[in-house]
């Protein structure tokens, strides 16, 4: 059965581009069309798309706003496509906030090395969250983020509930550890570090939303994004955090109670005296930043002192991190299946043993209160 998808794009060159290439995969075929976000509503209701591809800026109705529509609407998948610009960062921040599953950029060229590589990497991400059963978007719950004209909330999130798997995992699906089931472990930690890819932005933003701005431990963040990306982020989550979160530099030291985002297109180190080291990395690498390489990097100066933890995206960055980090005797948690946009990196981790606890997103939060005797 192939998964039917929805173009929503002011551009005929644009949507007939995206076309062919959805149309090219045999899972995949593109049923319907639209100009804008107007179009767009009429057309969900009417032919009841699996997945939407989305434009940001459009006439009559811009993206964000068709995409809080049709959440509210008929909650459906939604794959945005934004522009590298620190505008078009803001507003594909905005749209995920709105209920949008991911975004890629919208020139092909600035998401792989080549053509090919770019129409697998589309075809491909449409599946994926072809696989969410999305909800609608909660009302905002007062007092947990400031609200502004960009719908920069915290709170703004989507629902996931995972469709049942049919071949995934090879039968082995991780379960959540109830939150009042656990206690702290009793270990000591130096920092708390978190690797993430798709749907990562939304879970960063309920996870560090929750916690106090007296926080014991340094966060260090690994996110996929590209670089205009990483700064517009680090911004929006210092803005609604108690925290302090900021985009990583050079020399900046680890202190409690501050995340730093490692800045896309680029690698984090992390040295023993906590002094963060940004560096261009080796152009072969698939991901940067990568959580592997930063991940690494604490394994040897941080050793035994890390809780690591591994949320929704595509692949298994963080894997072989996460395998160093726990050979060392620091702790890996993974997020759980059913909250997962992409059950791929925890379920990489999962597979192999390394982490230790599945956490629901709505728990990881707690989750890490308890394990660090938070009072």
């Amino acid at each position: 059965m192939t998964i039917k998808v929805l173009v929503v794009d002011d551009s005929n060159f644009f949507r007939r581009r995206v076309s062919e290439i959805i149309n090219a995969s045999p899972y995949l075929e593109v049923i319907a069309t639209a100009n804008n976000g107007k179009e767009a509503i009429d057309m969900v209701v009417k032919h009841k798309p699996d997945v939407i591809t989305m434009d940001v800026e459009m006439p009559v109705m811009d993206g964000i706003t068709a995409v809080q529509k049709i959440m509210d609407l008929a909650p459906t998948p939604i794959l945005m496509f934004s522009s590298l610009t620190h505008q078009g960062a803001s507003a594909t921040l905005d749209a995920l906030d709105a209920g949008a599953c991911d975004f890629l950029p919208k020139k092909f060229e600035d998401i792989a090395r080549d053509k090919q590589e770019a129409i697998t990497l589309l075809q491909q991400r449409i599946q994926m969250i072809a696989r969410r059963r999305v909800q609608r978007v909660p009302e905002k719950i007062s007092g947990l983020a400031k609200p502004t004209a960009n719908i920069a909330s915290a709170t703004l999130k989507p629902v996931l509930n995972r469709v049942p798997p049919k071949h995934e995992n090879n039968g082995v699906i991780a379960k959540s550890t109830p939150i009042h089931r656990v206690k702290a472990s009793g270990k000591s930690y130096n920092v708390l570090a978190i690797g993430t890819s798709t749907g990562g932005p939304v879970a960063l933003q309920k996870i560090l939303t929750a916690l106090p701005q007296n926080f014991k431990l340094p966060i260090v963040l690994v996110q996929h994004m590209p670089g205009t990306f990483t700064k517009a982020f680090s911004e929006r989550l210092n803005s609604n955090c108690k925290i302090t979160v900021k985009e990583a530099e050079t020399g900046d030291i680890l202190k409690p109670g501050c995340a730093y985002l490692a800045p896309g297109g680029k690698q984090m180190l992390i040295a023993a005296n906590g002094q963060i080291k940004i560096h261009e990395g080796n152009e072969a690498l698939n991901y940067k930043p990568s959580v592997d390489i930063t991940f690494a990097s604490l394994a040897k100066s941080y050793t035994n002192k890390v809780l690591a933890i591994i949320l929704t995206g595509m692949g298994a960055d963080g894997r072989d991190g996460a395998r160093l980090l726990k050979s060392k005797g620091s702790e890996i948690w993974a997020q759980d299946e059913a909250s997962c946009v992409v059950y791929g990196m925890p379920q990489a981790v999962t597979k192999a043993g390394i982490s230790t606890e599945s956490i629901a997103l709505e728990q990881v939060a707690k989750r890490i209160l308890v394990e660090l005797k938070h009072e």
